[in-house]
């Protein structure tokens, strides 16, 4: 979701992510929704469901330890501006165990097909309710206070936790981006990553249907 805030900080990553699992929890309805199969043997065995959740973890963790606790310190004496970071902090929290939840019922063989759907239903309306929270209060706040050495230490931080697996997440949030933030994120990296991107990353992204059942799982 493009925004037209101006800020002082490159927030595009910020957005491309949040875009990214916004387009996984579309993909993640629709799985539910199917009537040709049975959803939780698809959700169990497709990896679409196990790079959402890695790469849900990367985002938040890379928040957790170099985003908030910077941002706590530097707040320190504001209690509005501390009360939002509780709440983007409990937000964080409450999502694991949703994650946890659905991952309990995939590997119930008698659970209720209408279970999943529920508890995915309500997966989506606390992530997408979280993500909008940050980009319509949270974003600013961080804008205001962080230095851009701070904010590159988030950036950092983020890339670290990714490296094991750079080359699908990075193919993984680009898929179906805008043509703008895919070029600037392409045009930040070094032109041998580039180059990797377009003739294997992408392409072997591309090859796999993230969201189809594995017959042999």
């Amino acid at each position: 979701m493009a925004t037209s805030t101006t800020f002082r900080l490159d927030m595009w990553r910020m957005h491309l992510m949040h875009d990214a699992l916004r387009r996984e929890l579309e993909r993640l309805a629709r799985v539910t929704a199917r009537a040709d199969g049975d959803p939780r043997h698809i959700m169990r065995t497709a990896v679409g469901w196990e790079l959402f959740k890695s790469f849900l973890g990367i985002h938040h963790s890379a928040e957790d330890m170099a985003l908030w606790p910077v941002m706590r310190k530097a707040l320190a004496g504001r209690p509005d501006d501390l009360a939002l970071l509780d709440a983007m902090e409990a937000e964080h929290a409450a999502i694991d165990p949703m994650l946890g939840a659905i991952d309990a019922t995939l590997a119930d063989r008698n659970s209720a097909p209408d279970v999943l759907g529920g508890l995915t239903d309500a997966l989506a309306a606390v992530l997408r309710g979280h993500l909008k929270h940050e980009e319509d209060e949270a974003l600013a706040v961080i804008d205001a206070t962080l230095s851009p050495a701070q904010w590159q230490f988030l950036v950092d931080e983020h890339s670290r936790l990714g490296a094991a697996d750079m080359p699908r997440m990075t193919a993984w949030v680009l898929d179906g981006a805008s043509p703008e933030y895919a070029a600037t994120m392409l045009g930040s990296v070094p032109e041998p990553v580039r180059q990797a991107y377009y003739s294997e990353w992408q392409p072997a992204y591309a090859a796999v249907d993230l969201w189809a059942p594995r017959s042999d799982a």
